[in-house]
């Protein structure tokens, strides 16, 4: 698959925000004494199995996903409280596969040069009264570095893997491979931003640490179990 024009939008939050929304088997990162909230769009390209060829409309889709970072057997990853995307058949799939929270959603992603204007209105079955909601307008403004590593930068982004879990409480990994992210610094305007409304919680007043990435090929593996303990 292809990532294009992806904002990483970060917020510094409490731990016990995050806490009660993560697995008890998965131990919650934190970075100089704090949890980290992001919010990430882009728009994908080219998702197919490997060795198949993509198909447009399956294939090429926006993404917007909320998430935080944990830890598990001593291999850093990703957890995501939710992820949105226009194609129902990704929706599903991903739900049954991956045990990953997709969701139906609305969005729009505009290029006017440099800038991306997105929108994303969370339209799920059972999940419509739930604000859910991400207007947003963002740019890079600086030139392309790779993050060093024991940065914020590196510790936000470099991840190769991301966790999951099923309803019996069963946690999951799936490996992912990509090059060094190509981060650029950004600037969002944000018109409207809900997305941690269904956690129960505001993102704090405060301007989120932004990176911009225009592409990044991407590799994933299918999930594997890592836990066993609810699995009775």
């Amino acid at each position: 698959m292809q990532w294009h024009d992806l904002l990483f939008l970060h917020w510094p939050v409490p731990a016990d925000w995050l806490r009660p929304h993560i697995p008890s088997a998965l131990e919650l990162e934190t970075f100089d004494g704090m949890a980290w909230l992001g919010i990430v769009p882009f728009y994908m390209k080219g998702t197919r199995p490997r060795f198949l060829p993509a198909i447009p409309y399956f294939s090429d889709f926006p993404e917007l996903n909320v998430r935080t970072y944990v830890t598990s057997e001593g291999k850093p990853g990703v957890w995501f409280f939710s992820l949105d995307v226009t194609n129902p058949l990704a929706v599903r799939g991903a739900r049954l596969a991956f045990h990953l929270p997709y969701f139906d959603a609305e969005m729009t992603v505009q290029r006017e040069g440099e800038t991306v204007n997105y929108k994303s209105k969370r339209t799920h079955k059972g999940k419509r009264d739930e604000a859910a909601d991400f207007v947003s307008r963002y740019r890079p403004i600086g030139p392309v570095y790779n993050a060093q590593s024991g940065s914020l930068d590196h510790w936000l982004t470099e991840r190769y893997c991301l966790y999951s879990a099923n309803e019996r409480g069963c946690v999951f990994r799936a490996d992912i491979h990509h090059k060094p992210w190509p981060l650029q610094p950004a600037t969002a305007t944000l018109g409207r931003n809900t997305m941690t409304s269904p956690l129960g919680f505001s993102l704090p007043d405060v301007r989120p640490v932004a990176h911009f990435a225009q592409r990044q090929d991407v590799i994933a593996w299918f999930i594997q179990q890592v836990d066993m303990r609810d699995s009775d």
